[in-house]
């Protein structure tokens, strides 16, 4: 990925040149390219997920899914994703605990990130696709653009692996424009050479976007299964000193959780990096057995605890207000523990299981006093999000889509509980960076 330091001093006077209008055509095709790659392979993780855990047992005379069948996809989840991390050319991508990436990939990589990606996310582990989509679309921008033009030079190949990242992120989350915001904060970009990078990546993004909105008679590529789309909130217009007050206690619970969280997948990461071919079945296995032992003593589906969770934000809010508040517990628990795991064995992005647990645990503090569905939810959501990928603004706007349908009156919470969020995040880390040179 290009930074600021990669670019030329005078960015305005290399805008208005020709041959950054031609990188902007090719930007475009690569948003198209990168975007109809992306839709092949949200659609293959989700035909395999509907394969593994819907087709298969109904198939086998099954008429629900019984409560060990979790245990072989995980298991092989976790040996394909150790072959495609200690075999395969660049170890499968990024490991998503650390958060969100925004580096480049070469084309020899793209096959182990593939298969990790597809193994980890079609099987049922409790990541999202974002980290993959943005390693694998820069990989492939790269491979495109080397066979169409192979004296490219590298400079306009990072501005062009920055614009396929724009799409492919923009793909899954279903707007260019949190594609652009996440990515420049993900990269640290900004200053004068901002709308250098900024131009090609928007355009690509909202050309590419084109693959599932549709154009003229042409609806475009079915997205429904997976894209991300607003909660079903009651409708929410004043805010309260209270619920602004509540923003601090919870922001700081959602910081302290994703810490654990993040400290769980560092020890789970050293332990399966022993013997990734052996040890990462295991990881498998207990994130099924996590997810088996929520159903059994909840007696609720135990495929919740499973996958990313954005398939999941409907079903869940249908029933917010008949789940009791041990299931939600549980729920919390278990898939906290799921993520964990997958977190630091396996890789996926992070974001969106942190999405579906803020939202779960806002229905859970809807019963706090003083506070409601709707603001409980939003103020959880924004401090999960913020504590797992330390990009607050990304965060804040994540929110706000996620619960456009609420009203306005969103906005003050989730900003508050961002910021709030953000500062205890990054002094959990440093006191943490302190603890082994104390000790």
């Amino acid at each position: 990925m290009a930074t600021p330091t990669d670019l030329p001093s005078d960015p305005t006077a290399l805008i208005r040149s020709p041959d950054y209008r031609r990188l902007l055509v090719i930007a475009a095709v690569v948003g198209l390219v990168v975007s109809v790659a992306a839709w092949a392979f949200l659609e293959l993780v989700h035909v395999i997920q509907q394969g593994v855990y819907e087709d298969l047992p109904d198939a086998l005379g099954f008429d629900e899914v019984p409560w060990w069948w979790p245990i072989a996809p995980l298991a092989i989840a976790g040996a394909l994703a150790g072959f495609a991390i200690d075999r395969l050319p660049g170890r499968g991508g990024h490991i998503p605990y650390a958060g969100m990436s925004a580096g480049g990939t070469r084309p020899v990589e793209l096959p182990g990130i593939l298969l990790a990606a597809v193994a980890t996310l079609g099987l049922g582990l409790v990541l999202g696709p974002e980290g993959p989509l943005i390693a694998a679309s820069t990989g492939l921008a790269v491979l495109f653009v080397r066979t169409v033009r192979k004296d490219t030079p590298d400079q306009a190949m990072a501005l062009l692996s920055a614009a396929a990242a724009f799409a492919a992120i923009a793909s899954v989350f279903g707007s260019p424009v949190v594609g652009a915001v996440i990515l420049i904060e993900a990269a640290a970009l900004g200053g004068p050479t901002l709308p250098l990078i900024l131009l090609p990546g928007l355009l690509s993004a909202g050309i590419g976007s084109l693959v599932f909105t549709g154009a003229a008679g042409w609806t475009g590529l079915d997205a429904s299964d997976y894209a991300l789309a607003p909660v079903p909130l009651p409708d929410f217009g004043t805010v309260t000193v209270a619920q602004i007050a509540w923003c601090v206690p919870l922001a700081l619970a959602a910081a302290a959780f994703t810490a654990v969280v993040i400290r769980g997948a560092r020890v789970t990461d050293a332990f399966a990096g022993r013997r990734l071919l052996v040890l990462l079945p295991v990881v498998g296995l207990t994130v099924a057995a996590s997810a088996i032992v929520f159903g059994r003593i909840t007696g609720e589906d135990q495929l919740v605890v499973l996958f990313s969770g954005q398939e999941s934000f409907g079903a869940v809010f249908a029933r917010a207000d008949e789940l009791s508040i041990g299931t939600l517990v549980a729920l919390v628990v278990c898939k906290g523990i799921a993520w964990s795991l997958s977190l630091g064995g396996f890789r996926g992005g992070p974001t969106f299981p942190a999405l579906f647990l803020g939202a779960v645990a806002g229905i859970l503090c809807a019963h706090l006093p003083g506070l409601s569905l709707t603001p409980a939810v939003v103020i959880l959501i924004a401090a999960m999000a913020t504590a797992i990928l330390r990009l607050p603004l990304s965060a804040v706007i994540l929110t706000l889509i996620l619960t456009a349908e609420a009203g306005t009156g969103t906005a003050p919470l989730a900003i508050t509980s961002t910021v709030v969020a953000y500062v205890a995040t990054l002094a959990i880390a440093a006191r943490a960076e302190r603890a082994p040179e104390r000790a």
